[in-house]
């Protein structure tokens, strides 16, 4: 099994290149995020002890935690988001880990996952390869506020706080241009799985 890691900066494009991997050539497609989302639910790993360190305020009437309350409180607290980043990403990982063994097992041929913080987290130590998804900043940034209506001063913020492209270009092994058409990223990516002898489902 061929495992591949995504990172990149935010509005990069790194939803539309996983959708392409999995329409297109059958990847079984990870997102590390989503995969937290999945573990704060009611009787996962991380619900307790989220529940322990913050108290019953962060729940919603269901009984769900409600992610935007928790971002609220370890915004401007470093030492409560350390303490919840302890609860998760041991967990988050330890899911991965698990799910890369059950679809090897499976057969499948290629894994994806994708992670804000790929690098940061060491999840490239268990990918074969790590494909930096590029975007200028100013391509970006149109692309969030028409997409998710940030302003300017929130997209500025959230650039701060990530990896700069030149960290990203020096440690990815590879990196797909994706500030033009989509149909220009389809063709390095298709190059790319060429190389690696990855076939497409559908002729």
């Amino acid at each position: 099994m061929k495992i591949i890691g995504i990172t990149g900066g935010v509005g990069a494009g790194k939803s539309t290149v996983l959708n392409y991997l999995k329409g297109t050539y059958g990847a079984c497609v990870l997102q590390a995020d989503q995969v937290g989302h999945l573990l704060m639910r009611p009787g996962e790993s991380c619900y307790g002890p989220m529940v322990e360190l913050f108290g019953r305020e962060i729940l919603r009437e269901d009984g769900t935690i409600d992610r935007k309350k928790v971002g609220g409180i370890v915004f401007s607290n470093d030492r409560l988001l350390k303490k919840l980043n302890n609860i998760i990403h041991p967990q988050v990982k330890k899911y991965i880990f698990q799910e890369i063994s059950r679809q090897k097992e499976a057969g499948t041929e290629l894994f994806v996952l994708e992670a804000a913080l790929l690098l940061e987290d060491e999840y490239d130590a268990i990918c074969d390869e790590v494909w930096y998804i590029y975007a200028d900043e100013e391509t970006r940034k149109r692309r969030l506020m028409a997409s998710r209506g940030y302003s300017e001063e929130k997209i500025q913020g959230i650039f701060d706080s990530q990896m700069s492209s030149s960290d990203f270009f020096t440690y990815c092994d590879r990196a797909v241009d994706n500030c033009n058409s989509f149909q220009e990223a389809c063709g390095e990516i298709d190059d790319v799985m060429a190389q690696l002898g990855i076939e497409k489902i559908h002729k």
